[in-house]
């Protein structure tokens, strides 16, 4: 008879063990995987939430720059015709300054004269006023750098830049005040007294404006000139503060006083070595002398304009004359005149306001 066979506890138990290890193993491999895959669905959705948000910003960026260069496109093209009519203005100007210096020439009637002076007037608001809507046009814009003679920065409409940069400050005695009878009176009071007047300190403000303005790499040279040219300082290292306010201190104390030649402070530039390649012009009217003092205690407009002309025609061809022309009754022609300077030279113009520098 066969024997029966006995069954190993010890064999099911293992295989027991086995499995029930086997099927944990599986179990946890199925919770990590699935967990692995909903964390990757999240961070898909998120993904594609900022791709999608990137891709609208992208969309209004581009549409703000079509904007914009649209706009940039009319600035640009309003510019070119303000320029274009600035320029027809500039030659009626030429023209009516000749007509006018013709009368003064003949001995033309008074009447004749100041209608010509009226619409000569009456033009050159017409260009202040084109060309304020200009400088607004470009307000904000960056400094930008032009091929040419030196290094030149734009700034408010005004070209303050170079590699040598020479401040030509008016020192006369019309420096003082904006009406004849008042720069008069100003010029008989004390020296304290001059240094104080509220145009003076303008004019000294504008040469702390320009030699602040200048680029960091730039040199600066300041002269004040009256009858004869003084210097207040040497060719200085725009970034040299010492030297800066070593030469605005001086300029602090020089006292404006007497009549103005133009033409002998551009006979003083000539000589320069080395020359400046820009040149910052501040004065308020026509020359009042030429070389030599006048005999006369007074001068017509019709001299002061021969008295420029011939300062003039000592200016070397290639270096621009940026003119800033403080406000003096009296002096008609000095608007028209230092424009056509300015813009024959390459330079640039400005009338300033009260509140300016």
């Amino acid at each position: 008879m066969a024997r029966k066979r006995e069954t190993s506890v010890f064999s099911l138990s293992f295989l027991d063990i086995m499995s029930c290890g086997f099927g944990a193993v599986i179990l946890v491999f199925i919770i990590i995987n699935h967990g692995s895959e909903a964390h990757s669905q999240e961070l898909n959705v998120t993904l594609m939430a900022e791709v999608k948000k990137l891709e609208e910003e992208v969309k209004i960026g581009t549409e703000n720059l079509v904007d914009l260069r649209n706009t940039l496109d009319k600035t640009d093209q309003d510019v070119v015709t303000t320029e274009l009519t600035i320029e027809k203005l500039l030659e009626q100007i030429r023209q009516l300054q000749q007509e006018t210096a013709d009368l003064l020439e003949s001995g033309s009637s008074d009447e004749e004269i100041y209608s010509l002076q009226t619409e000569l007037r009456s033009i050159e608001e017409e260009v202040d006023d084109l060309q304020n809507s200009t400088g607004a046009n470009n307000a904000g814009a960056a400094a930008r750098t032009v091929i040419g003679q030196g290094y030149r920065q734009y700034l408010t409409g005004i070209r303050v830049g170079g590699d040598r940069i020479l401040i030509l400050l008016d020192a006369s005695t019309s420096m003082l005040h904006r009406s004849i009878v008042n720069a008069i009176r100003l010029g008989l009071m004390a020296p304290e007294e001059k240094l104080a007047a509220e145009k003076w300190q303008r004019a000294v403000r504008t040469v702390e404006w320009v030699s602040a303005n200048v680029p960091p790499d730039a040199d600066v040279r300041l002269v004040a000139f009256r009858g004869e040219p003084t210097p207040l300082s040497e060719w200085i290292s725009a970034t040299s503060e010492p030297d800066t306010e070593a030469m605005l201190e001086r300029l602090r104390t020089h006292v404006p006083d007497g009549g103005s030649s133009l033409i002998n402070v551009f006979d003083y530039v000539a000589d320069m070595e080395p020359p400046p390649d820009n040149i910052f012009l501040i004065t308020d009217g026509l020359p009042t002398q030429g070389r030599n003092e006048p005999r006369a205690p007074t001068v017509s407009s019709s001299e002061r304009v021969k008295l420029f002309r011939n300062a003039i025609g000592t200016l070397e061809d290639n270096i621009p004359v940026n003119v800033v022309l403080f406000p003096m009754e009296g002096d008609p022609m000095a608007t028209p005149y230092y424009w056509i300077l300015a813009q024959e030279t390459s330079g640039s113009f400005l009338a300033p306001s009260r509140d300016w520098p």
